[in-house]
């Protein structure tokens, strides 16, 4: 039987979990199995792969995302750009390998969010935390400007108070990477003038429960275009279930 499993803390609301299981379920694969391994401090790590001889690949969540790096052998470049690891392969005589699967389900989400003819647009990343970093490594990729905006003073972003009106007018794009308005805190959203919005802007959240978020429903009344995280999240499961499958 192969293993797998999902490495944070907490891990009381699992998509990981429920989302592997039901696929093995549904494509009858038979000889996996997916569990939740909820580890108190990063340190916990090796001896969580001694006792687990059997695993074959880890999706890691918060807040290890970066701490795990130092525990790995090898990086992709997935992960190199970012400068995170959310997919670990073990592969012959136990060497792990880092990948970064957010960064592909955020890019193949965004690509199917925004049009493919349009002029040159900018981006506002709500959030400076860890899904920060895959949204930045997309958009650099993708050759958008952007600019990071944070609660507190930090040199390479501006604070939500200097998110005025001109500033929306410039940045079409608006990512949310904060857990705000993530059930069960469903009532609340980034602090934006959201009456400056209009038809031209496109809201991505990657908050995905509730299905529609307060950030997302303050878009539409305005007439922006809002999409949610669940189809990054799908995404970037079935790259980790193609690299933990694929050939070393």
């Amino acid at each position: 039987m192969r293993r797998f499993g999902l490495v944070g803390f907490p891990l009381t609301h699992s998509f990981s979990k429920s989302y592997f299981t039901q696929k093995f379920a549904k494509e009858g694969i038979t000889d996996a199995e997916y569990e939740n391994f909820e580890i108190p401090s990063i340190s916990h790590f090796p001896k969580l792969l001694k006792l687990n001889p059997e695993l074959v690949g880890l999706n890691v969540t918060i807040p290890y995302k970066q701490e795990v790096m130092g525990y790995l052998n090898h990086l992709d470049k997935s992960a190199e750009i970012v400068g995170a690891v959310n997919v670990i392969k073990v592969g012959q005589d136990n060497k792990l390998t880092g990948y970064n699967s957010d960064y592909y389900g955020f890019m193949e989400s965004l690509k199917l969010f925004l049009p493919t003819k349009e002029a040159a647009i900018e981006a506002l990343i709500l959030g400076t935390g860890g899904a920060a970093k895959a949204v930045e490594a997309v958009l650099k990729t993708l050759n958008i400007p952007y600019k990071l905006v944070s609660r507190e003073r930090k040199t390479a972003a501006v604070q939500y108070q200097e998110v005025n009106e001109e500033v929306l007018t410039q940045h079409q794009l608006i990512i949310n990477t904060s857990p705000l308005g993530m059930y069960p805190k469903t009532e609340t959203c980034p602090p934006i003038q959201y009456d400056a919005l209009n038809s031209n802007h496109f809201l991505f959240d990657l908050v995905y429960n509730p299905e529609t978020t307060l950030f997302m429903k303050k878009g539409l009344e305005k007439n922006a275009k809002v999409k949610n995280g669940l189809e990054m999240l799908h995404l970037q499961a079935e790259k980790a279930w193609e690299i933990w499958n694929k050939e070393d």
